[in-house]
């Protein structure tokens, strides 16, 4: 639908539905995730209508900041978080149990430079983050809707890579990484169709595992059966 035609929708009053950066599934907290959610979101947690944020007032500092997209449980966030105490991250989820076992985690670490959104990333982009603020944005292991037909739901698309093209810095990096190689090629495919980046990787496909990514239980587990896992890092250059 063009722009002109949608907002001639809007006016109408139709209901239009918007591309999500999820599919929610929603699971039961657990007792320390639920007491941990209580405890550290009046410090640690973010909400879409707060608005435009400025980073300096949420950390307290000025600080490079890395964007991290759909983190899960928090495991990789939280010691990359612990692992460079000198940049600000904020994390986006939209699954409950996930920020609180991630406020868990970043309580028992002790940080104080994380800050985490529970709400759509497409929303809080938009919305929140202001345009060249992000040094780096990190989107690991996306959900891959691997069967043809549902390709166009992947989170990595022309449209979402413009839209953090526009919020990082110039010189910004976005770090993606998957486990599956179909996924991986149309990464590549669209990273390599933007012509506003720098693959830094030497081959100008892929990277090895980057010591900052933490190695995950899941990944350590599929490298015992062969699977492989893919890393890609683009530098914006324009």
């Amino acid at each position: 639908m063009s722009s002109e035609n949608l907002e001639k929708a809007q006016a109408e009053g139709k209901y239009i539905r918007k591309i999500r950066s999820f599919v929610k599934r929603e699971g039961r907290l657990t007792k320390g995730q639920a007491a941990a959610l209580e405890r550290s979101w009046p410090t640690m947690g973010l909400t879409h209508d707060q608005g435009l944020l400025d980073l300096t007032d949420v950390f307290g500092r000025q600080a490079p900041t890395v964007l991290e997209i759909g983190f899960g449980m928090g495991k990789s966030l939280v010691a990359m978080a612990a692992a460079a105490p000198e940049k600000n991250f904020i994390g986006i989820e939209v699954h409950r149990p996930g920020v609180g076992a991630c406020l868990m985690d970043a309580e028992e670490a002790g940080l104080t430079n994380l800050r985490v959104f529970e709400h759509d990333a497409v929303e809080v982009l938009e919305d929140c983050i202001a345009d060249g603020s992000l040094s780096t944005v990190q989107v690991y292991f996306p959900d891959p809707w691997h069967k043809k037909r549902h390709h166009k739901r992947r989170l990595i698309q022309p449209e979402f890579v413009e839209l953090l093209r526009r919020k990082l810095a110039i010189g910004g990096i976005i770090h993606l990484a998957t486990d599956w190689e179909n996924y991986a090629e149309h990464m590549l495919e669209v990273m390599n169709s933007a012509k506003q980046w720098r693959n830094l990787s030497e081959t100008n496909t892929y990277i090895p595992r980057p010591s900052e990514r933490p190695l995950t239980k899941f990944e350590q587990r599929g490298e015992r059966l062969g699977h492989g896992v893919w890393d890609l890092k683009f530098e914006r250059v324009e």
